[in-house]
């Protein structure tokens, strides 16, 4: 078969998947009018997670399921944008590795708000200036992002669902070749990540030939101005500023993940059946020995397997007191949960329970 004859099966097969997702937004449609009319929520993580669990065990062909959940991720945000337009709140600025997390679950047809700090994300969604919000909670090498978790404890917002991403870093340039380069924009963790390719292709170099700026975001920006200048940044961000991109993947690990939390008002998942729970849990200061130690051993008892515990100063008087997230497997309803949470309801603040990512 030749190359204009394939060609000619793929327009028809795409005619085809054009006619079947509008057919798919047509019902989608009617499935907001019927939200809007009981004041239902419309963004469902656990129940997106069951239709590519359904797809992935039913797929035969060449499609795996990181495939499948790509495409469906991004019909199922322009199904959402159908049933009832969100505004998104994420921590900038625009081009930022949130931002990429929030796309990953919104979409590019979301209409988003980049804001300038963590707690003006949580402001924004509790005011209801955006329906969700999208914040870092942790990178597997530089650890947890602690004002995220303290905002968890002052406010009363719930975690929606959790988004796991890379963190692969590229180095974009407008300059034709590496000699004409005067200088590197990025930020000082950046810099820090992607340290053995600048000594392969930069050492030597003076320090000034390495400027740092507020974020990898400004870097693409500074560097989209000024054809003798490079920045390392993230493909988002030099896609954004039109900066085309000289090497991709240029981190020293490639293991460097960041989890993020999606954030919302009175929010409550449904079971998905492979769930993970949040909670603070703030322990009785009464001195006693061990109160923490049989605190997580009704875990064990109940065959609940936790995941994380951090610890937080309470910040008030003059003693180290402290309070604690936890995280286990999961859903708040479940009975072994329950128990844990009805013996110590005036302990334990709940947080959210949502589809596990990892």
């Amino acid at each position: 078969m030749s190359l204009e004859e394939l060609r000619n099966q793929i327009d028809s097969f795409d005619n085809q998947m054009l006619e079947i997702l509008n057919k798919r937004m047509d019902v989608v449609k009617q499935v907001g009018e019927l939200k809007k009319q009981t004041q239902t929520v419309i963004y469902r993580p656990e129940r997106e997670k069951q239709i590519v669990d359904r797809l992935a065990a039913a797929n035969n062909g060449l499609l795996n399921r990181a495939a499948i959940e790509a495409i469906y991720l991004e019909i199922f945000a322009v199904s959402r944008n159908l049933e009832l337009p969100e505004r998104i709140a994420y921590l900038g600025p625009e081009g930022s590795f949130t931002h990429q997390a929030a796309e990953s679950r919104f979409g590019a047809m979301s209409d988003y708000l980049a804001l300038p700090n963590i707690r003006s994300v949580f402001e924004s969604v509790d005011t209801g200036r955006a329906r969700f919000g999208v914040v870092p909670i942790e990178n597997n090498l530089e650890g947890i992002v602690k004002e995220t978790i303290d905002l968890l404890n002052e406010t009363d917002l719930k975690i929606v669902s959790e988004v796991v991403i890379s963190v692969h870093f590229t180095f974009a340039t407008k300059a034709e070749k590496l000699s004409d380069i005067k200088r590197i924009y990025s930020k000082d963790i950046a810099f820090g990540q992607c340290e053995r390719f600048l000594n392969d292709y930069f050492g030597g170099k003076e320090d000034d030939f390495f400027v740092q700026v507020d974020s990898t975001s400004k870097a693409a920006k500074l560097a989209g101005l000024e054809t003798d200048s490079a920045a390392i940044c993230s493909h988002i961000a030099a896609k954004l500023f039109d900066v085309p991109i000289l090497f991709d993947n240029i981190q020293d690990s490639a293991q460097n993940r960041t989890r993020f939390f999606i954030i919302g008002k009175d929010f409550i998942n449904q079971k998905s059946g492979n769930d993970k729970t949040t909670i603070i849990a703030k322990l009785p200061e009464d001195g006693k020995p061990g109160t923490l130690v049989r605190f997580l051993q009704e875990f064990e008892s109940q065959g609940i397997n936790l995941l994380k515990i951090e610890s937080r100063p309470v910040k008030e008087g003059e003693q180290f007191n402290f309070w604690f997230l936890m995280e286990f497997d999961g859903y708040f309803l479940d009975e072994s949960v329950q128990k844990i949470m009805a013996k110590h309801a005036s302990e334990i603040k709940w947080l959210g329970s949502y589809v596990k990512t990892v």
